[in-house]
């Protein structure tokens, strides 16, 4: 009895170890709304000032992860990429992108059953508040056409800082007037002139009318904020093209190969404060609400459609395309992503959550290297399951609202639209609102009416985020099954011509047995927390 004991408090002890970080993002997001809600009634009022320092230790978090996206995004890219033959890196392409564009269009089905069949506004009236137009003009056009070009960026440096934007505005075809020289000795009649014209700007004129949305002139314009997609189709092309040149390019393909492992030893050290700024950042989110009790209540049945097509979708239908795909517990696979999904919870950013994903399915999961650093950052610019069902959910809900009856037709062209405007989303917090007016404009419903459910978006924006990461980590795992062969054939080309790579071998001998797939768990790597294993040495 003694010794069962012993190994029963043994292997706890040695349970708890392995999975400390998770236990303490788990009480960090307590802590954060206990924290909150205590905060909330020991000070009901707080100013700006107060609230921008209580929130600086969850800002810093959002920095440092953001920091580590691009290093991150172009190394993991071209050392992936660069390790593949022609053959496998094309394959592997191309299946990513039909297992996501898969995924997308099943959440967007799920979303649409499950509002046409709940109907949560027709039991509702819109709330008596005044709507905000917050709808810039967007057409489904302009955002294809900005898709494509931020594709291909003209400036691969600016596309780090800056990406292009199409915004519609009214027609510059002003009648210039000629200016008239100030007579000399009638200073007095010209003050009074500008005076009188000063106190007729500042009388209210009544709501101008804006004009017609086919009179509307496209600009397109350089807008700040990363340009993720352009960078990761450059990064793609640089490996191609390196794993093309052969032996030429060794040196190149070990410089990036460094780069990266060094980027993800970063990357260990900034995971480790990310439950104190969950903390933080949840907290002072709640802290920030006007009120909390009719927050929460405000658009019930909504939130719970929305909430129940995530679940529908994250715990039924992709943990079983993962068992019937890689025959494997999906939901222990789960477990090892725990992580990086609430770290996607408290950033409500796919991209900001990429180096704890790459950390969750390389070092944890033990998929190959040479898939998840493809699969993943493609993945978190493109990959939005949890985003195109909301979009769905949204737009036949404002639909309700208004009274308008959608046929099938249009519930199909808001499949179609949803899945593809949620391609174009970008991996950051509230991109899908953004996405939605493409899809209430391709329809023709009210853009101003997505105001009613900024109330609610706050938290709905972090559930569909830690969807988009979980379908981002079952992809890595279902390709690396599929693509086992072929990587087994590349890789067997590469010591076969002699390239001198031996370390790929040692890393892909774990994961590869007999040309199939085996996921390893890195357990010893997690006795002592998180570690990165370069080659033979654990850092």
């Amino acid at each position: 009895m003694a010794s069962n004991s012993r190994k029963s408090s043994s292997s706890c002890i040695r349970i708890l170890r392995r999975n400390v970080f998770v236990l303490c993002l788990i009480l960090g997001v307590a802590a954060g709304i206990g924290l909150g809600i205590g905060l909330r009634y020991a000070k009901p009022v707080w100013t700006a000032r107060e609230l921008a320092y209580y929130k600086f230790p969850g800002e810093l978090l959002l920095r440092m992860l953001q920091m580590m996206i691009l290093p991150l995004v172009t190394t993991s890219m071209i050392s992936g990429m660069s390790s593949l033959g022609q053959n496998a890196s094309s394959k592997v392409g191309l299946r990513a992108l039909l297992f996501y564009m898969c995924t997308t269009l099943f959440a967007v089905i799920i979303g649409i059953v499950l509002v046409v069949s709940i109907r949560p506004g027709s039991s509702s009236a819109p709330p008596d508040q005044q709507r905000q137009n917050v709808s810039r003009s967007v057409n489904a056009a302009d955002s294809l056409l900005d898709l494509i070009r931020n594709a291909f960026p003209d400036n691969v440096v600016d596309a780090c800082i800056r990406r292009v934007q199409t915004v519609n505005k009214p027609p510059t075809d002003e009648p210039t007037t000629p200016t008239t020289p100030p007579v000399p000795g009638n200073a007095t009649t010209l003050d009074g002139e500008l005076a009188v014209s000063a106190a007729n700007a500042t009388e209210p004129q009544g709501t101008p009318t804006p004009p017609p949305v086919d009179n509307l002139v496209p600009h397109v314009e350089n807008v700040w904020g990363s340009n993720l997609l352009g960078i990761i189709v450059f990064s793609l092309a640089l490996g191609v093209a390196l794993s093309r040149i052969g032996e030429r390019g060794h040196v190149a393909r070990q410089f990036f190969d460094g780069c990266s492992e060094a980027v993800l030893v970063v990357v260990k050290v900034v995971i480790w404060f990310t439950p104190i700024g969950i903390i933080f950042l949840i907290s002072g989110k709640i802290i920030e609400m006007e009120n909390v009790a009719e927050t929460l209540s405000q658009l019930g049945l909504y939130s719970i459609t929305v909430i129940s097509g995530l679940v529908i979708h994250g715990f039924i239908v992709l943990p079983l395309i993962y068992l019937i795909v890689v025959r494997r517990n999906p939901f222990r696979y789960m477990f090892g992503c725990m992580r990086a999904i609430l770290t996607a919870v408290s950033t409500a950013s796919s991209s900001a959550t990429l180096p704890v994903t790459l950390y969750c399915i390389e070092e944890v999961n033990g998929v190959n290297k040479r898939v998840s650093r493809f699969v993943l950052p493609v993945g978190a610019t493109i990959n939005m399951d949890g985003t195109a069902l909301y979009e769905a959910v949204a737009s036949v809900f404002i639909a309700q609202l208004n009274g308008i009856t959608l046929d099938f037709a249009k519930l199909v062209t808001i499949s179609l639209t949803a899945t593809a405007a949620a391609v174009g989303a970008a991996g950051v917090p509230e991109a899908g609102l953004v996405t939605m007016l493409i899809v209430l404009t391709a329809v023709g419903l009210p853009t101003d009416d997505v105001t009613l459910i900024l109330a609610i978006d706050w938290f709905l924006d972090r559930l569909r985020t830690s969807i988009n990461v979980w379908g981002d980590c079952v992809g890595a795992g279902v390709v690396e099954k599929l693509s086992a062969s072929d990587l087994a054939k590349s890789l067997e080309g590469e010591h076969g011509e002699g390239d001198g790579e031996a370390e790929l071998k040692g890393q892909d001998n774990a994961g590869f047995s007999n040309g199939k797939a085996t996921h390893s768990v890195a357990n010893e790597s997690l006795d002592n927390g998180p570690a990165i294993e370069l080659g033979n040495t654990a850092l």
